[in-house]
């Protein structure tokens, strides 16, 4: 019996190679990390289950607006005065960032980084830029270039547009190295530029963050999930320091 099944694999092994095609891997569970993303360093930011390692931007417990539920964290817009950014416990500066979201049909969301916590800023984009997350067919900020899903927000457009629809899940990742940023979503490079830089300057100085004189000088600082009012759904959180 062990000869035959010593047999039957070895047949299984061989026709996968003779068919040319690569052998295949189950991808980890939703809010896990495989033994190759444990090896190479990712983290996650988001357990499954809880609100653990995240609170309110600049106070230190969650808003009862933000909820853990059916392995993801989500904004509930019914409950009243329960809102705010949803930011991490750590601060990150060279990083490389995952994660899945969706949103209700015309909803508006955001993944702001590097964002510094202190009293005198009401809201994390008032030091840290953001990754647009957007219905880009019924949200009326789709009009505006720049404000589109997946734009470095009022700065740089992001190309090609690769955004599914709103209620169906998108993947992002956001890779902050050293001054060079890159953005991704759903498999695709959809933007890269330098940061701090007389570029990066001149692109504030011409936005509507000209006004707030910390916005994008910080080289570290917390990721914050935005609370725009509308309901939306995160999972899959990641993060690898580099």
């Amino acid at each position: 019996m062990i000869k035959q099944l010593l047999a039957a694999c070895i047949f299984v092994q061989a026709v996968a190679c003779s068919s040319g095609k690569p052998a295949t891997t189950t991808p980890a569970a939703d809010n896990t990390l495989s033994q190759k993303e444990i090896s190479d360093g990712w983290k996650l930011l988001f357990d499954g289950t809880t609100t653990n390692g995240w609170h309110v931007y600049n106070r230190r417990t969650n808003g009862a607006a933000w909820k853990a539920g059916d392995g993801t964290i989500y904004f509930d817009p019914s409950v009243q005065n329960g809102g705010g950014d949803l930011t991490s416990e750590n601060e990150y500066q060279n990083f490389d960032l995952k994660l899945d979201w969706k949103l209700e049909p015309n909803g508006n969301s955001g993944l702001i980084f590097q964002a510094v916590e202190d009293p005198k800023y009401k809201w994390p984009f008032e030091t840290g830029p953001e990754m647009q997350i957007l219905d880009n067919v019924g949200h009326p900020d789709a009009k505006i270039i720049k404000h589109r899903s997946a734009d470095l927000y009022d700065l740089i457009t992001s190309t090609p547009e690769t955004v599914k629809p709103a209620g169906e899940w998108n993947t992002i990742e956001l890779i902050a190295d050293k001054g060079t940023l890159t953005f991704f979503q759903n498999g695709v490079k959809v933007l890269t530029t330098k940061q701090w830089d007389d570029n990066w300057t001149s692109m504030i100085a011409n936005s509507k963050f000209k006004r707030m004189p910390d916005f994008g000088k910080f080289q570290k600082g917390h990721i914050a999930l935005q609370d725009h009012g509308n309901k939306v759904w995160f999972k899959n959180i990641k993060i690898k320091e580099l």
